[in-house]
């Protein structure tokens, strides 16, 4: 039986060419922005119409569920509400 440490998942969210939001989830958030900008395989169709995409924020789980759950979470708010949060925590981090 092998010990491995849980899973690291990331929750994330970037910004696209056009200024729109990008949520998504991913175990890997490097391979994740490649892919998203073209430098890698994979990503989604919408970040492939938009891009240069730029990670605004990420944050770690122990599990895809979290993931999933936070996900959808930020998925519910606004656009403004989004920018919001993220300006609220980058003031927190300069305090």
């Amino acid at each position: 039986m092998k010990n491995e440490s849980p899973k690291t998942w990331y929750v994330y969210l970037a910004e696209c060419a056009d200024k729109s939001l990008y949520c998504g989830i991913t175990d890997n958030i490097i391979r994740r922005f490649w892919q998203h900008n073209g430098m890698k395989k994979g990503g989604a169709k919408y970040t492939a119409a938009r891009r240069p995409v730029s990670l605004l924020f990420f944050a770690e789980t122990t599990s895809k569920s979290l993931a999933l759950k936070a996900e959808y979470a930020v998925k519910q708010l606004p656009k403004t509400r989004k920018l919001a949060c993220l300006q609220q925590m980058q003031q927190n981090k300069t305090t």
